[in-house]
């Protein structure tokens, strides 16, 4: 029974290491697409990095404010004003209303920066359907479940080390 134990502990830890190398491979591929956007785009790495951080707290349902998105950024109150007025002159970003809070100002995507990212990242999420089309569901929803853990552990890992 221990013998069972242990390798079922080993298989665990090799799942555990093979997962996070597949991470490490997917945000490397990652950062070479957003750099590659960015490039042809005419933005800066740093301006991708703030879209994507305005879409992605847009999709979970809590946009970001400006003092959110620099807290993020890591950036000074200075430099992310004249990123998000960069990136508004551009037409990538746009003010909007709090809808709760009429006093809060949101960042949200504006119609020119979804057009350009729908151009250049239809062709990647077709790749990805493909890819996906011969995985069950429910093997989808594990998948889901690794994702949002990891993405979770991460927020945790970054919280500590900002204390």
């Amino acid at each position: 029974m221990f013998g069972y134990m242990l390798a079922a502990m080993e298989d665990r830890g090799a799942l555990e290491l093979l997962i996070a190398t597949d991470v490490r491979a997917l945000t490397a591929e990652s950062d070479q697409i957003g750099r590659d956007f960015a490039t042809r785009n005419n933005v800066a790495v740093n301006d991708f990095r703030a879209l994507l951080h305005v879409m992605v707290a847009d999709a979970a349902g809590s946009p970001l404010s400006a003092g959110e998105l620099r807290s993020l950024m890591g950036t000074s109150g200075a430099a992310i004003t004249y990123l998000v007025e960069r990136m508004i002159g551009s037409g990538h970003l746009r003010r909007e209303a709090h809808a709760h809070d009429r006093r809060k100002v949101i960042l949200r995507c504006d119609a020119h920066g979804l057009a350009v990212a729908r151009d250049y990242f239809t062709p990647l999420q077709q790749l990805n359907s493909r890819a996906l089309a011969g995985l069950p569901d429910d093997d989808l929803q594990a998948a889901h479940r690794v994702f949002t853990a990891l993405v979770a552990a991460m927020r945790e890992f970054q919280d500590a080390a900002d204390d």
